[in-house]
């Protein structure tokens, strides 16, 4: 990340006028997007709005301070119960309950970090997914959740607008990610982001220089599990209904592999690797309705497989997409972003260069035979006579 001489300029939400800009037409677009989209590419755009969130949260924990995690789904399920169960149980607005199942994850964000201050690599991998395990598990099998049967989310609204509608559900949770997105971007640059990157490249080396590692550890969990405390309030509002079998292994693994697959330690990676992966998770289960594809994937299955398996394909092609867009970029699909941008900045000065190579010596105003090319200096001088 680039720094600046001045703190203050480098905490800046924005530089220059130029960001503004940008700002201002990603605002205009998300505005009027819902306006020309049908009702399922809204709830489509929600669902990777969602994904986003929890991948800006394991952003943070992964990229940033460079822990792991295998429960996140675990910490969506709180989230979820958390917000429902503020509603049901307490008839409190929807805002307030998403903002105390928020708190409340990242309360059990804070717990599970404490494992993390002795553990590392596949040992706290192995603890957080003990820990997602144990959070289905609970919930399945009490009644006061709704066990495997699940609750069913209560009609909420946001002040006088009811939150019933796809295009209003749209609004609050692309919204809420807009605001969750500059928070981790000034996150990342401020004294705390700094020392979780500190911890991230040597524990040894961040205590050295005064750093706190066992705070900043455990409040990088407690931040990352409020993400996706927000994430699984906003799910549970999108859908209208939870249950555990929606939390399951396999979602907290997708969570690990967007922020790898976008780029480990890049916000623009978490939003790029959260987006696609989203995509995927909610169509993956359509590979066999696309027009040429399906058709040829269903008679490879039946000829040398079985048709029950054929819904596992879009796993298996996520899989792949994953493991060649690691092998072809490390970075992921950020540093793919980072090597096409170079490629059209090299072409454009090439292009220029060539321009400026075509006008050809001489012409500048004034130029006439045996002048020299416009902008050249001339020709050193000679040694003195009689000087070999």
């Amino acid at each position: 990340m680039r720094s600046s001489q001045d703190y203050y300029a480098d905490v800046q939400l924005l530089r220059g006028r130029g960001a503004w800009v940008k700002l201002a037409i990603l605002l205009v677009v998300l505005i009027v997007l819902p306006l020309v989209l049908p009702g399922y590419r809204i709830f489509t755009v929600n669902y990777m709005a969602i994904f986003v969130i929890v991948g800006l949260g394991m952003n943070i924990l992964v990229g940033d301070t460079g822990q792991v995690s295998l429960g996140h789904a675990g910490f969506l399920a709180i989230g979820a119960y958390t917000t429902v169960l503020m509603m049901t149980e307490l008839a409190a607005p929807f805002p307030l309950a998403l903002l105390v199942g928020g708190l409340v994850t990242a309360g059990f964000g804070f717990l599970l970090g404490l494992p993390a201050l002795r553990l590392r690599g596949p040992y706290l991998a192995i603890v957080t997914l003990g820990f997602g395990i144990a959070v289905t598990q609970i919930i399945g099998h009490s009644a006061f959740f709704g066990g495997h049967m699940g609750l069913v989310v209560p009609d909420a609204t946001l002040g006088p607008i009811p939150l019933s509608g796809d295009i209003s559900q749209y609004y609050v949770i692309v919204g809420t990610t807009l605001v969750l997105a500059l928070c981790a971007r000034n996150l990342s640059v401020t004294r705390v982001g700094r020392a979780f990157r500190a911890i991230r490249d040597s524990e040894i080396a961040a205590a050295t220089m005064g750093v706190d590692v066992a705070y900043y550890k455990t409040l990088s969990f407690a931040l990352s599990a409020a993400f996706a405390g927000i994430a699984g309030g906003l799910l549970a509002l999108m859908t209208g209904f939870i249950s555990p079998g929606v939390f399951t292994f396999l979602l907290s693994l997708m969570f690990l592999a967007m922020v790898v697959f976008g780029g480990l330690g890049s916000i623009p990676g978490a939003v790029l690797g959260s987006i696609v992966m989203g995509y995927l998770n909610l169509e993956m289960d359509a590979f066999e309705e696309l027009p040429l594809l399906g058709p040829a994937l269903e008679s490879f299955s039946s000829r040398f497989m079985s048709t029950a398996g054929l819904p596992n394909v879009g796993w298996v092609v996520t899989g792949l997409l994953i493991v060649l867009t690691i092998l072809v970029e490390p970075r992921g699909l950020y540093g793919l972003w980072i090597r096409l941008g170079a490629i059209i900045g090299g072409r454009k000065r090439k292009s220029d260069a060539s321009v400026g190579t075509s006008a050809g010596p001489g012409a500048g105003p004034g130029a006439g035979p045996g002048a020299e090319p416009s902008g050249s200096p001339p020709d050193p001088p000679g040694p003195p006579a009689g000087v070999s």
